[in-house]
């Protein structure tokens, strides 16, 4: 049973920064890619940031520079450390897994099932 659970959401102020963490269960980071991304209401999800399994990151060209995805594998965690936070970063956040369009993802809009494990998402407010 895969579990993927978010954290770290909150309230920033412009120019600062939040460290997003997914911690997962039942799941083998090497052997999928895991990714980041976002939601404004009322539109679909769009891709932040994606860690592939041979190690690559592609971000988003709204996250490249500003946001840093990482992964620590002994605490089982994917993390987005996200800087230079901008009030359209105001939006909720998610985790998810394993997609066979890892590379395709950042920048675009991502229907639920092009991954197959999400997280509930986290909600991040910049003012």
């Amino acid at each position: 049973h895969v579990q993927l659970v978010e954290s770290g959401g909150g309230s920033a102020q412009t120019g600062g920064s939040l460290r997003l963490s997914c911690v997962y269960s039942g799941y083998s980071a090497g052997r999928h890619c895991m990714g980041w991304l976002r939601q404004i209401p009322g539109k679909e999800r769009e891709g932040v940031g994606t860690l592939d399994r041979d190690g690559t990151v592609t971000y988003a060209d709204s996250a490249r520079g500003r946001f840093t995805i990482s992964h620590d594998g002994a605490k089982n965690t994917l993390y987005l450390q996200m800087d230079d936070l901008r009030p359209e970063d105001t939006v909720m956040y998610y985790c998810a897994a394993d997609t066979p369009w890892c590379k395709e993802v950042p920048g675009v809009p991502v229907a639920r099932g092009v991954f197959r494990y999400w997280g509930q998402g986290t909600q991040v407010t910049v003012s």
